[in-house]
């Protein structure tokens, strides 16, 4: 039976995890969002934190890290993890500042691919690295399949060409995680992650997005000419089988989708803690006893987003439940993803509506989390992909079955 209550194991992680959302990240959000592309140093010290709880076992990491599938486990039912703990400790860091959290050292996307596929050497060569996850190119967005950047072997190394854009901390990351075809002509089944080296000869960072919310996270374009990795840097099997397609990659996605999902649920939940005071000092009381069509239009409202949000919350925990207790969570993942991504874009814009001027305005941080909120529901896959997987898993159609 699945148990979505909070785990006495992670509790005090969790508290941890929202006094430095509401110490370091809450208090510093406003500058580093004016301040677009400053590199936010307050979080080293936080990193610095982090990985000695991570050496002591306190914890498995506060950002996109820590999401190893366990296998093995199937059907037990008994198992809260790192995933589980990864989302709740996201949850909170997100209700300070999404933008800061992901350009916490070592705790990129990246670093969820190589938890989600690489082997057990892999993750002690790279552990400490932090490294961004790089996939979406020019001429190639939701479509993960198209993807042009090409690896081709050369002795005991890969060489990559391409161009990558839209890397979330590419600018500042260690080494990023490049999806590269092997073979055009093989389709799906070719394309494999490398870890590449920020310092390797041939990887240039093009430019810095200037964007509309999550400024305080560097987005980078890298381009890649002649780039020489080890082949010891792919991660998961380099074989071509056309059987498999290219799951092990796509793995990540059912390991990082609740994460984002669990940003979505954090944003929301700080955007309606706010309305609810600014309503309350407004005189626009909240009463749970009453009748939706007794109260206030603006209460009326307000409990309608909340019940949206506890959806999202709880499709956000399940899908992390299940992926600790091995089971295939392809499904949930992308329910939990697309459910959180849009309700978090409906509460922030609609609680910016309900506190008018107030919203409105730079005095609160509402307009921010509205800016914040949109990417979302757009970036790990936007919400008509999630919904295309979701149709394509429920009906049991292929990728060329249902476009």
């Amino acid at each position: 039976m699945i148990n979505l209550e909070t785990p006495r194991k992670f509790r005090a992680f969790v508290n941890q995890a929202h006094q430095v959302a509401a110490e370091m990240l809450r208090p510093n959000s406003r500058r580093y969002d004016l301040a677009e592309h400053e590199y936010p140093v307050e979080l080293d010290m936080l990193a610095a934190m982090v990985d000695g709880l991570g050496a002591s076992g306190t914890s498995s990491g506060a950002g996109a890290a820590g999401v190893r599938r366990t296998e093995g486990n199937e059907d037990k039912g008994v198992k809260n993890g790192s995933n589980l703990s990864s989302v709740l400790s996201i949850m909170e860091m997100s209700w300070g500042d999404v933008g800061l959290l992901l350009s916490m050292p070592r705790q990129g996307l990246g670093n969820s691919a190589i938890a989600s596929v690489a082997s057990d050497e892999q993750l002690r060569r790279f552990d400490g690295v932090w490294a961004a996850m790089a996939i979406t190119e020019p001429e190639c967005g939701s479509d993960s399949a198209n993807i042009r950047t090409t690896a081709r072997q050369d002795g005991d190394d890969y060489v990559i060409n391409g161009e990558k854009i839209f890397v979330t901390a590419g600018g500042r990351c260690d080494a990023i995680v490049v999806w590269a075809t092997l073979d055009k002509d093989a389709g799906r089944a070719a394309i494999k992650s490398f870890v590449v080296g920020k310092d390797t000869p041939g990887v240039t960072v093009e430019r810095l997005e200037h964007k509309l919310g999550i400024r305080a996270s560097d987005t980078a374009t890298i381009r890649f000419e002649n780039a020489r990795v080890p082949a010891a840097n792919l991660l998961g099997s380099p074989d071509i089988d056309p059987a498999k397609g290219f799951g092990g990659v796509m793995q990540t996605f059912d390991n990082t989708r609740p994460l984002v999902a669990a940003m979505a649920v954090g944003v929301a939940r700080a955007s309606l803690e706010l309305t609810r005071d600014l309503l309350s000092e407004a005189g626009v009381e909240i009463n749970y006893d009453r009748p939706t069509h007794l109260q206030p239009a603006a209460a009326a409202t307000y409990l309608q987003l909340e019940a949206d949000w506890e959806a999202s919350h709880l499709l956000a925990l399940q899908a992390a439940w299940m992926a600790d207790n091995g089971r295939p969570n392809s499904l949930e993942a992308s329910i939990a993803k697309a459910k959180a991504g849009r309700t978090a874009n409906d509460v922030t814009l609609r609680c910016v509506e309900l506190t008018g001027t107030l919203g409105y305005s730079e005095n609160h941080l509402l307009e921010k989390w509205s800016r914040d909120s949109k990417i979302l529901d757009i970036f790990e896959g936007t919400q008509q992909i999630q919904q295309l997987i979701v149709a394509r898993r429920l009906l049991g159609k292929t990728s060329a079955e249902l476009k």
